[in-house]
Order: C-alpha cells, then sequence, then structure tokens
C-alpha cells in the first residue's frame, strides 16, 4: 500500500505527526527573537534530557559530526587516547582519532560482544605518566544491538584524574538512562535522528567544566565545529552559522512530548521492547547477535542461522512495507537489525514480530511454533 513504510530501524527512526506539522512552518529570521526564544527553551529541555548543568551545543550535521567535534575541542595533536572498539562505530572513532594525528590505543571486542571495562580499568592504570588523554568509545553499539557499560568505564576514566570520558551516545540518549552528571561523562554527543524522534539534520554535543579546560588547551585544527563559537552564541540564545530553523521548531516539539512522558517512563518504554523483541526472536528459534544480557534498548540484531538475511528483509519489506536494517560490513547477509528506538510504539514492536513470522512461515523457514514470537512479545509487553 501506498505511504505505509514503517521505520524499524536505528535510524532515522518514526517521527511523530506532531513533529512532522512543526517542522512545517514557515522559516523565521535566525537572528530573530522568536528564534533566540525557542533556542533559549531547547537549551532547557536538552539540558534536562542530557541530566546535566552543562549547556547542550546543536549543530547543522549528524551524530558523526557531534562526535568528531568532540573529539578535536578537547585534543592536541599527539595525544594519546584510548579508543573501545566493538563494532563499526567504535571503528570509526579509531579513524576519526588517527585522521587528527592523535596516538590511538585501541581496547577491542569481538562485534557482538561488550567491551571489557577491567580492559580500561588496567590500561588507565598502567599509564603512570598520565599520557592518555582521552577515553573515547560508543556506549549503545549500533551495527551490533550491543550496549556496553558506559557508567564502569566512566568510572575508571575518572579514577584515572587525567583523562577525558568522550561517549557515544547517538543512540543511547533518549533510549535509556544517561546521567551525564552523575556519571561524570565529558563528552557526550548525539544525533536527532535518533531518540530525539526527528529528521536527521542536527548534532548535539555536551560538555563538562573539565572538558572545557581542555578546549582552552587543544590545537588541533577546526573552524565550522569550534564548539567556543556554539557556546558564545548559545549564551546569548543564538548559533554562530545558519542553523537548520525547521529542525528548531522539530526539537522543540520533540523535546515538549518527551518531558510530557517523562524521562522514566521513556527509558521503561525501550526496555519493554528490548525484552519483547528478544523474547519473540529467541521463540521463533532466531538467534540474538548480541551476548546474553548485553542486548541495547535501542536495537535488536538478529543473526538468523541458514537464512539470507538480505533475502528475509527484502520479504519483509515487499510484503509488509515494514523496514528492518541489515547487517553492516562482514555481517551483510549475516545479521539483520530491528529498531525499536525513539517514537515507537508496543503495536509496532507486534506488528514488526508479525511481519517476520509471517514472512519466515512464508518461505518455509521458520522453526517454531505458528505465532509462538508474538506469544512472546505480548508477555513482555504486558509487564
Amino acid at each position: 500500500m501506498q505511504d505505509k513504510l514503517t521505520l524499524m530501524i536505528p535510524g532515522p527512526t518514526p517521527v511523530p505527526e506532531t513533529v512532522l506539522k512543526a517542522m512545517g512552518r514557515h522559516p523565521i529570521g535566525h537572528r530573530s527573537a522568536d528564534f533566540q526564544a525557542i533556542v533559549k527553551r531547547t537549551t532547557e529541555q536538552l539540558r534536562w534530557l542530557h541530566q546535566t548543568e552543562s549547556t547542550v551545543l546543536a549543530m547543522a550535521g549528524s551524530g558523526t559530526s557531534a562526535m568528531e567535534a568532540g573529539i578535536i575541542n578537547v585534543l592536541s595533536k599527539g595525544d594519546t587516547v584510548l579508543c573501545g572498539d566493538n563494532g563499526k562505530f567504535g571503528e570509526r572513532w579509531v579513524k576519526v582519532a588517527q585522521a587528527y594525528g592523535l596516538q590511538v590505543q585501541v581496547i577491542k571486542a569481538e562485534w557482538g560482544q561488550p567491551l571489557d571495562p577491567e580492559a580500561f580499568r588496567t590500561a588507565l592504570e598502567a599509564d603512570t605518566g598520565k599520557a592518555i588523554k582521552a577515553v573515547i568509545l560508543t556506549h549503545s553499539e549500533t551495527s551490533t544491538g550491543v550496549i556496553n557499560d558506559l557508567q564502569t568505564i566512566a568510572a575508571h576514566v575518572k579514577a584515572h584524574g587525567t583523562a577525558l570520558t568522550i561517549a557515544d551516545c547517538v543512540t543511547s540518549l533518549g533510549a535509556c538512562n544517561v546521567p551525564m552528571d552523575a556519571w561524570g561523562l565529558d563528552v557526550v554527543g548525539s544525533g536527532s535522528q535518533k531518540g530525539y524522534m526527528m529528521p536527521p539534520g542536527l548534532g548535539f554535543v555536551a560538555m563538562s567544566d573539565r572538558a572545557w579546560e581542555a578546549y582552552g588547551r587543544s590545537d588541533l585544527p577546526k573552524f565550522y565545529l569550534d564548539l567556543g563559537k556554539y557556546r558564545k552564541s548559545a549564551a546569548q540564545d543564538s548559533n554562530p552559522f545558519t542553523p537548520p530553523v525547521n529542525l528548531y521548531f522539530a526539537l522543540e516539539a520533540a523535546l515538549e512530548m518527551m518531558q510530557a512522558e517523562g524521562l522514566d517512563n521513556i527509558f521503561a518504554r525501550h526496555e519493554r521492547h528490548r525484552r519483547a523483541t528478544q523474547a519473540a526472536m529467541k521463540a521463533m528459534g532466531l538467534p540474538l547477535y548480541a551476548s546474553e544480557g548485553h542486548g541495547s534498548p535501542a536495537i535488536t540484531a538478529v543473526a538468523p542461522n541458514g537464512i539470507d538475511a538480505e533475502s528475509l528483509r527484502k520479504e519483509v519489506k515487499n510484503r509488509f512495507d515494514i523496514l528492518l536494517a541489515g547487517g553492516q560490513d562482514h555481517l551483510k547477509g549475516k545479521v539483520f537489525r530491528i529498531g525499536h528506538l525513539g517514537f515507537v510504539a508496543d503495536r509496532d514492536v507486534l506488528t514488526a514480530v508479525a511481519a517476520i513470522e509471517a514472512t519466515l512461515q512464508a518461505l518455509g523457514l521458520d522453526s517454531g511454533s505458528t505465532g509462538a514470537g508474538v506469544a512472546a512479545a505480548a508477555v513482555e509487553l504486558a509487564r
């Protein structure tokens, strides 16, 4: 059926009608008092979402731009950093750091496995000369559906005394608890097309006082991504460059929806959807890719043994107009991913599970009892 596509991918995520309508307003001047009022309101709302007293800076760009900005604004040429790598995005931050001439020490885990906090503790405690200036890692590794123990790793970084924690929270912010100040996170990057329930186009960076102190020492090249410019403008409820005005309309509407739901309810909803999706896949005989107990509340990765994951995704889209995500790099054809992030309701999870189950049955690939996946999901959604 035309115009019926349902996004069940980790981004872009579904956008509420309220947010779409807000974005459809006629643009206003980005130096006007009306726009400054929107910047002022959204700045406070962003502090609420990040659970921080720091100013959260918004820029035109994706989550990658936010993370690159976070890295280059607090580090200097030749600095040593620890970078966690257990998926596509961990790999990306290694590449970004290397592109700027940083000395990168990588702590790896196999794709599908979480990063080991003890490996970070060991490396940081061995750094008696305090050469390590930052630890860079992904909280929710979108490529594998793994959630890393950011809280524990950040505590080890804080004990080091010198290093900063730079966290990719692109698919965790707005999906699970990320209390920036309570956990002592120094740089948090995110993007609008995930838990914010918006189209792509805005990146967000929050920095602690320690991070701003490091900014004063940083000598890496930057111009458009110079966060000092954004901080100075934010203090005047403005932006140093031309911002995507209509996305600010959407941001205000989305954050109002999130505040109405409340952080605890948002986190509980995402956790409920994680449990329901995982239980459904297991009931259908489809193995999960993420290590047991380390599944992300934003996305579930599934490794269907003996089934071409790309063919399954194609059939689900053709039959039901539901878009699932595929595997990346060496996981292409081996893994499919179900996004349950942002503007996703219980109904959406049940629909996606039923579509996958019906497709497997139609292809003669189902290995469980008819309706087992839907039944398992329903049990978890009712809890």
